[in-house]
């Protein structure tokens, strides 16, 4: 009798914990510094405290890595860090969950976090860097990048139209308030291309996270561009400085895979790295900026005054339009790889 009884409270509990039951999840981020600071922030006080492990991979923004696994219905990722200019079309695509943070935590973020598809967990900023060591004087914005005469030598960019051609009309002379409306036309678009015609012979693409220091740092590009938290993780071991002059801050951003077996974990930890002592510990780590208002309170000053959304830093740059990207990236995207193919 007692065997059956146990039996039948087996049966009877088995769908109501199976239905809680933690579930490892897989959280692709962009790796580098950041990954780093996100297994110390993020990763081992989740498992700490909820139990649930944390399977850390690389994602290095390739939107057809997500639709083909959605198209396929075989999603193995359940939180991916993402650019909010990809993000936006990957929603508009479908191939994202849509979903907000608890409304507890959403009223402590900066209001540009929030998206119908993700949400904004860092701040960060593509900035001209360059290495001290190597230069006799110190450039002061992307006119001085494009100057080959006064910095002869390889420059550094990233592969791909997403900042290169904002950062091509500011070496121009177009001011950072004028400049998405002056590359929402044709001849805006002309003139970006024409400029970087100027120096094409002398980029050394970059694609990875991790090669704008290495080039620096090995002599190999006189100037980058770079992520700002990549050239602070090695600026203890070396001279590469940062230009906030012209940078382009953004947001990365989490988001959930359409069809993931996994959303409510991955919701429950997605707003776990959003709380303030998360932020803080995240931003200790590496120099990106916060979302939650909160944390960036908690924050020694120096720390501060190293980040993105310090106000002097700030205010010398320009905000990604991440809706403008959304309507002309796969346009310009194209655009890009047919003129660099040449």
């Amino acid at each position: 009798m007692n065997n059956k009884l146990a039996l039948t409270l087996a049966l009877a509990s088995a769908p109501f914990f199976g239905q809680y039951a933690m579930a490892d999840i897989t959280v692709m981020s962009h790796g580098g510094a950041n990954k780093e600071a996100q297994a110390v922030a993020f990763y081992k006080p989740y498992t700490d405290e909820v139990g649930t492990k944390i399977i850390a991979g690389e994602f290095n923004g390739e939107m057809a890595k997500i639709k083909a696994m959605v198209d396929t219905g075989t999603v193995t990722w359940d939180v991916v860090e993402m650019e909010m200019p990809v993000l936006s079309r990957a929603c508009d695509e479908g191939l994202l969950e849509e979903f907000s943070p608890n409304p507890s935590v959403a009223q402590q973020l900066l209001p540009e976090a929030l998206n119908t598809c993700g949400v904004g967990f860092f701040v960060w900023s593509t900035v001209l860097a360059y290495n001290a060591d190597k230069l006799k004087v110190a450039p002061t914005g992307w006119a001085d990048f494009w100057d080959l005469k006064k910095f002869p030598g390889k420059r550094g960019l990233r592969k791909g139209a997403l900042n290169t051609l904002e950062f091509a009309l500011l070496a121009d002379g177009v001011p950072a308030a004028d400049v998405y409306t002056v590359l929402a036309t044709k001849e805006g678009q002309d003139r970006a291309f024409r400029k970087l015609d100027e120096i094409k012979p002398s980029i050394q693409w970059w694609e990875a996270g991790a090669q704008p220091p290495q080039f620096l740092a090995a002599g190999d590009v006189v100037m980058s561009s770079a992520w700002n938290g990549r050239i602070s993780a090695v600026q203890k071991d070396s001279n590469l400085r940062i230009v906030w002059n012209g940078g382009i801050y953004d947001m990365d951003a989490w988001v959930i895979p359409k069809g993931s077996k996994n959303v409510a974990e991955a919701k429950k930890f997605i707003d776990f790295t959003l709380a303030s002592q998360q932020q803080k510990a995240f931003s200790e780590k590496v120099s990106y900026g916060p979302v939650n208002i909160y944390a960036l309170k908690l924050l020694p000053t120096e720390r501060r005054d190293s980040l993105p959304t310090a106000d002097a830093n700030l205010s010398q740059q320009l905000h990604v339009n991440a809706a403008f990207w959304a309507d002309y990236g796969e346009q310009l995207e194209q655009r890009f790889n047919s003129w660099a193919a040449r």
